[in-house]
């Protein structure tokens, strides 16, 4: 699988606009037995997202958990390769965030699969995540390539009181952690 090209921008100390980095993602992860490939792209630790003329730090690097840090958001590319579903037809875990997460795929096509529906996304599809049970399943030929941007949020506690379990399900982590 490809891994991204990432351009960041910045400012001079004298507030020039310039590239500070071009080049690929600096953190990616596989997992080879589900197929799939994690990159990360960015992410910010508050809102609103201080905008410093350099990073002073890899953001990146602070966590690969799913859901985005308090007040936050996360970007990633996730690459789902066909052939890797388990015995229920899913080639990723069950989960649930506290976080709205918007993923637009740009090539393949990919399955969202809910508790009682299905629906299976094509290039140029964009689906609005929020706060649901979800797995993933590639059922297709080809890598479905799929960016997901995740905002930090929150669940209403009238919605909590009506699911299975509160927030016992709740995805805190990362990727198979």
């Amino acid at each position: 699988m490809t891994v991204p090209r990432r351009v960041v921008t910045g400012h001079t100390p004298s507030g020039v606009s310039v590239v500070l980095s071009d080049g690929p993602v600096p953190v990616s992860k596989s997992l080879p037995d589900d197929g799939v490939e994690f990159h990360e792209i960015w992410n910010t630790a508050g809102a609103p997202a201080l905008v410093t003329a350099v990073e002073p730090d890899e953001p990146t690097a602070r966590t690969l958990a799913v859901p985005p840090p308090p007040l936050g958001t996360k970007i990633r590319i996730n690459e789902f390769a066909p052939g890797h579903l388990d015995e229920r037809g899913l080639q990723s875990p069950v989960h649930r965030t506290a976080s709205i997460d918007y993923g637009i795929v740009l090539s393949g096509e990919i399955t969202l699969v809910l508790d009682d529906s299905e629906v299976t996304l094509r290039a140029g599809d964009i689906v609005v995540q929020r706060g649901t049970d979800h797995a993933w399943a590639n059922r297709g030929t080809e890598v479905a390539r799929v960016v997901f941007v995740l905002v930090d949020g929150e669940l209403d506690p009238d919605l909590v009181s009506t699911l299975p379990g509160g927030l016992d399900g709740l995805m805190h982590g990362g990727p198979r952690d």
